[in-house]
């Protein structure tokens, strides 16, 4: 029985690991908050260690994971518990790492970019992040988000709507086009 723990220790271990950079991107892209999204990530790994056992025999562990972040963000929205670790100008933070050949830290303005992000109603957030920036499909955002794929359509559809809506993403845009 021990020496079982100890190897699915390490697995876990090493899920994190490789894991750690592009959950915390998504939980910072789902609360528009540094200490917000580690609280996120760290409860969400919490709660994947207990059941690690399943976890790490599925067929898509970084799916189930994920699954698990969406579903504890939505029951921390739900409550409307807000935690104020840091004023929302938290400029002397240290920022998020983002992973080599993000296309998000490509964008000349990504302070921009994510402030119109937390515009968004949280499920239109949701479906953005997931489907635009984790790149995952209707079917897989669907599951992560534990809805259809029409409502993943819709929801996605009009969070792009309201982001290209907003007057600063649309000058950035376009200004980003002419450069290049």
């Amino acid at each position: 029985m021990g020496e079982r723990k100890v190897v699915r220790d390490a697995e876990f271990q090493n899920f994190v690991t490789r894991r750690w950079p592009r959950l915390l991107r998504t939980a910072f892209l789902l609360t528009g908050e540094q200490h917000a999204a580690e609280d996120l990530t760290q409860t969400t790994l919490e709660q994947v260690y207990v059941a690690w056992r399943r976890v790490g025999t599925a067929d898509d562990p970084e799916a189930y994971v994920r699954r698990v972040m969406i579903n504890a963000h939505a029951r921390r929205h739900r409550r409307r518990l807000r935690e104020f670790l840091a004023p929302k100008d938290d400029s002397g933070l240290a920022r998020e790492v983002p992973d080599t050949g993000d296309r998000i830290a490509q964008a000349d303005d990504r302070g921009a970019l994510l402030a119109a992000l937390a515009q968004l109603p949280p499920r239109q957030r949701r479906a953005v992040v997931l489907r635009y920036w984790e790149d995952l499909t209707e079917t897989q955002t669907a599951e992560a988000m534990g809805c259809s794929v029409g409502a993943v359509k819709s929801n996605a559809a009009k969070g792009i709507a309201k982001l290209r809506a907003l007057p600063g993403l649309a000058e950035m845009v376009t200004q980003g086009g002419r450069s290049r």
